[in-house]
């Protein structure tokens, strides 16, 4: 990758992983690569992922239309994805009422009851890779609000399709982080500037020597 991604003819093209872990402040790209290894990943991805962010406004007008003024009220970030490969304890992770426990090789997942509600709340990270024009990487703190579907069918793979609702990173308000690879930055063409010459320490430099002969 040797140009910027923001260039006009970049494409982005294709579908990444998904990964999850426990949320510990606002990551930068160096705590975001940590994450995204096999051990963090939620599950293998059918149908790519889609993140959207939409604002609330609130317009103002005259009865004339001279003067608006226009309010963010409110704001929405979500994560939907399909996972095609999940077993009881991603079910237990995306569903916030439920609990698992495993004994003599079976595992149990109970799921419902308000009492046991817990917040699964989790960074979650979708890292997109492209040799070509840079990886990007798209991170969010939240929780499944969708709640589970499983379907089981003779001639459909089931899958599972979590929607994780953002919750602010931060005191900004901060919902999601998006990050991309765009080159290294070159100075190459910068033009230097000539380094001044050192004063001499040598009194007869550039005097003629003359002696009583």
């Amino acid at each position: 990758m040797s140009e910027k991604r923001t260039d006009a003819d970049k494409i982005t093209l294709g579908s990444g992983k998904i990964y999850a872990v426990a949320f510990d402040g606002t990551p930068d790209i160096e705590k975001i690569k940590a994450i995204c290894i096999a051990a963090n990943e939620l599950g293998y991805i059918k149908g790519g992922a889609t993140v959207e962010y939409k604002g609330t406004f609130y317009d103002v007008t005259d009865d004339f239309g001279r003067v608006a003024k226009e309010v963010l009220t409110d704001e929405e970030a979500t994560m939907k994805l399909g996972l095609i490969t999940f077993n009881g304890s991603v079910l237990a992770d995306l569903i916030s009422t439920a609990k698992v426990e495993e004994s003599n090789g079976i595992r149990t997942v109970d799921i419902g009851g308000a009492d046991n509600y817990q917040d699964k709340s989790k960074l979650i990270v979708f890292h997109h890779e492209d040799k070509t024009d840079g990886d990007i990487w798209v991170a969010l703190y939240g929780a499944n609000t969708a709640g589970v579907s499983l379907a089981f069918a003779k001639d459909k793979e089931s899958t599972i399709e979590p929607e994780i609702k953002a919750k602010p990173m931060d005191s900004t308000g901060l919902l999601i982080r998006y990050f991309e690879e765009i080159g290294e930055t070159s100075n190459d063409n910068a033009e230097t500037e000539e380094e001044p010459e050192e004063p001499s320490n040598n009194e007869n430099e550039g005097t003629e020597e003359i002696t009583n002969g």
